[in-house]
């Protein structure tokens, strides 16, 4: 690698920009912004990506542009997290989430899911995981974290968060915990608003950062910043992501963190909207910030890279940051931005596979009431359900050919219903008629919370005298917004591998033995 005394300002700079791009080859656009901005690294998406020998293809082809153009591989950054927050292909192993996980009341099984990952992800060769999530989730209105956390406790999220990021780091991946300084009790998605938290330092310190800093003390490379606004610690009214204060003072200075400094996204609208995303990424270098993302939009990638070296011949920015920045990140990538052929059989293989169906299996909580077994072909059962659709911006797109009435009908050989996500009253009434001639029904809630209408279909099944199995394919919290009778189970995502868990619970064959890690 080249030294940072033989690299210009620009090149010094863009190796501290992480960015993005919405296709499956590289496209015109990224390859002048590789080739011109010289910027270093990439965080790919699920548009990104097709299967996995598609994508081996296509992180070799960046980390040719990379070295071709700035001489450095890059960092190929991922958020696989596992459960919701899933980029990986389907032929690839993905692993249950954070909240999931913790419910097995298995620490093993979050270092196993950690080692998988880096496994399969070193594989294609991405280098550097944004995961896990160490936020304590200790608020149930949580829009964006909820089954992201491992939970509402400092300690679950200790030895889980730590034993995930263990294993992708021993599996030979960079790992990033999020979000610092916490963004468990916030009720405002960052991704579309700004959060404020009310806290002191002091209120931190009992809670939020216990998880930082036990991580920190175990080998943490790496954290994220959170775009929250914390004005009894910022009173200059910039979020954590820009403040000197959380990132300098707090996170390097009283907790001791001598890894790597990463923002979150700066194109989300926390930053976006209040501040500009080329703003927000020279506030966030000023403040400590050593990798910036900005991670869809080139035009905004050139005006930060504009700003910042503005910022350096006006003696705004010391460029003794720059290269202590880039300092660490050379340091790293030396680290874990290898370059290897792809190993296409290991991603998918039949050992991690089997290991994440056993692993799956412990996850899934029965909450209230005692499971009815249900037989094939059994026509007393109807399953009823939404599609997923996207209810962040952390999530990944919607794919409305996943239908967890229909797989679970299909695979029973039992009747099923598709409902909206949320029906009217209208449709409540036409789904009701159907299951007067039933005497089980298993419905499939997504963000009830949000879309009353699959609440009040519940409450009205029950007062019809039915038998109900209600599963969480989201949020476990939307159980408490139930009265009656029923039988609950947590299953944590929509995806086909949660579903693929639940059918031996369903039928009699396993009984659930998770226990979850909120307070429900």
């Amino acid at each position: 690698m080249r030294t940072i005394e033989q690299m210009s300002l620009r090149e010094k700079i863009g190796q501290m920009i992480v960015t993005g791009f919405p296709a499956t080859e590289m496209t015109d656009e990224i390859k002048e912004i590789i080739e011109h901005f010289k910027v270093g690294n990439i965080i790919l998406f699920s548009h990104n990506i097709k299967n996995k020998v598609q994508l081996g293809e296509l992180v070799a082809e960046l980390q040719q542009w990379f070295t071709t153009h700035t001489v450095i591989p890059g960092f190929i950054t991922i958020d696989q997290e596992g459960g919701r927050v899933t980029r990986m292909p389907k032929d690839a192993t993905n692993v249950a989430g954070a909240m999931a996980i913790a419910s097995s009341g298995r620490p093993e099984n979050a270092y196993a899911a950690g080692r998988i990952t880096a496994r399969e992800l070193k594989a294609l060769g991405i280098n550097f995981n944004l995961a896990p999530v160490m936020d304590v989730n200790n608020n149930a209105l949580n829009p964006v974290i909820n089954v992201r956390s491992y939970g509402d406790s400092v300690e679950n999220v200790s030895e889980y968060g730590i034993q995930m990021m263990k294993g992708l780091l021993e599996g030979g991946v960079m790992s990033s915990l999020k979000h610092f300084p916490g963004h468990g009790d916030t009720s405002v998605d960052s991704h579309i608003g700004l959060p404020i938290i009310e806290k002191t330092l002091e209120d931190l310190e009992q809670l939020e950062l216990q998880p930082f800093k036990a991580a920190i003390e175990q080998g943490a490379q790496a954290i994220m910043s959170a775009h929250i606004l914390f004005p009894q610690i910022e009173k200059s009214g910039v979020p954590g992501t820009m403040s000197y204060t959380i990132i300098t003072e707090i996170l390097k200075e009283k907790l001791g963190f001598k890894g790597l400094v990463v923002s979150d996204c700066l194109e989300m609208d926390a930053i976006k909207r209040n501040y500009g995303t080329a703003k927000g990424a020279l506030g966030a270098v000023k403040a400590g910030v050593d990798l910036v993302f900005i991670s869809h939009t080139p035009e905004m990638v050139k005006e930060a890279v504009h700003l910042i070296e503005r910022a350096v011949s006006t003696g705004d920015l010391d460029e003794g940051v720059i290269d202590a920045a880039v300092a660490k990140i050379m340091a790293y990538k030396a680290q874990y931005a290898t370059m290897e052929e792809p190993d296409y059989e290991l991603v998918g293989c039949d050992v991690h596979r089997r290991a994440n169906e056993l692993m799956r299996t412990e996850t899934i909580c029965r909450l209230k009431g005692e499971v009815q077994p249900i037989r094939t072909g059994d026509e007393q059962v109807l399953f009823i359900g939404s599609y997923s659709y996207r209810s962040d911006l952390a999530s990944s797109s919607v794919n409305q050919d996943i239908s967890f009435p229909q797989y679970m009908g299909e695979h029973f050989k039992i009747a099923y219903e598709v409902i909206d996500i949320d029906p009217s009253e209208e449709q409540i009434t036409a789904v009701l008629q159907k299951a007067q001639g039933c005497g089980h029904i298993v419905i499939g809630l997504f963000n009830a919370r949000e879309n009353k209408g699959q609440l009040a279909l519940v409450q009205k099944l029950l007062a019809a005298g039915l038998k109900v199995t209600v599963i969480t394919l989201g949020r476990p919290y939307d159980l408490t917004l139930i009265e009656g009778e029923l039988c609950g189970i947590a299953a944590f995502e929509y995806t086909y591998d949660a579903f693929k868990s639940l059918i031996p619970i369903l039928n009699g064959e396993i009984a659930p033995t998770a226990k979850i890690t909120i307070q429900i």
